[in-house]
C-alpha cells in the first residue's frame, strides 16, 4: 500500500520544479481537478494497464488532494499549514509527513534553474506552454497553462531511472467540494514502520530513483 503513494510524493517534484525565477507559476489560479497519465515508475500492485494519478486543488483553502494509481489511500498537502498527511481509508487511519518530507514536497527551484521557454503545445485539449527547466540534479520538460494548471511533465530520474513524470488527460475545472479536502477526524494516526507495505528503516517521500520531491 504505501509504495503507490511514496511513488506519487516523488513525482509531485515534476510539476514543482518552474515554482521560482522568471518561470510560469504552477499553483492553479482557480479549483481544477485533473487526472494524469502516469510516465515510467513503478506500476501501483495489482492494477493493470493505464497508471492514473488524481490531483486536485481547492485555491481557497490552499489545499491539494492526490490520489495515485491503485486505489489505496490519498495525500493531502495543506500550504498554508505547511503539512502533508497520508490517508489509508481501508485501514481508516493516517500518517502524517514529518517536516523534512513536506519541505522537499514544497520547496522552490534551487538558484542554478535554468529555463528555456520552447513553445506551445496541446495536452488534454488544453493549450500549455513548453518549458525546459535544467538544474545540477535533474533536466524536465514541463507544459503549463496561464491559469498555473501543469498539464504534462517528465524528466530523466537520477541514477539511471529512466523517463519519469505525468501527463493530462481530463482537466475539470469548477468548484472542488471541501469535504475531499477534510482529514477524517477519527482515523487513527500512525508511524511509518505500522503502515502496510512499509520497510523498516524507510523514509517518506524517498523513492529511489525518482527526481527530488517538492
Amino acid at each position: 500500500m504505501l509504495k503507490p503513494l511514496m511513488t506519487a510524493a516523488a513525482l509531485l517534484a515534476l510539476p514543482t520544479l518552474a515554482a521560482a525565477q522568471a518561470a510560469p507559476g504552477l499553483q492553479p489560479t482557480r479549483d481544477v481537478a485533473v487526472t494524469y497519465k502516469m510516465i515510467g515508475g513503478p506500476a501501483a500492485p495489482g492494477a493493470a494497464g493505464a497508471q492514473d494519478i488524481r490531483m486536485a486543488w481547492s485555491v481557497a483553502a490552499g489545499k491539494q488532494r492526490v490520489d495515485p494509481p491503485g486505489g489505496m489511500g490519498w495525500m493531502l498537502i495543506d500550504r498554508k499549514a505547511n503539512s502533508a498527511v497520508m490517508v489509508m481509508e481501508a485501514q481508516r487511519s493516517i500518517m502524517t509527513m514529518p517536516p523534512a518530507t513536506v519541505s522537499q514536497m514544497t520547496q522552490q527551484m534551487p538558484p542554478d534553474a535554468r529555463f528555456t521557454r520552447k513553445g506551445s503545445a496541446t495536452v488534454a485539449g488544453l493549450s500549455c506552454t513548453e518549458w525546459d527547466v535544467v538544474t545540477q540534479q535533474v533536466n524536465t520538460t514541463l507544459c503549463v497553462t496561464d491559469d498555473g494548471v501543469m498539464l504534462r511533465a517528465a524528466g530523466q530520474a537520477p541514477n539511471g531511472g529512466g523517463l519519469r513524470g505525468m501527463e493530462a488527460t481530463e482537466v475539470r475545472y469548477g468548484t472542488q467540494d471541501a469535504a475531499r479536502f477534510t482529514v477524517p477526524a477519527d482515523y487513527k494516526p500512525l508511524q511509518l514502520g505500522q503502515m502496510p507495505g512499509a520497510a523498516p528503516g524507510a523514509t517518506p517521500g524517498a523513492t529511489p530513483g525518482a527526481a527530488p520531491a517538492r
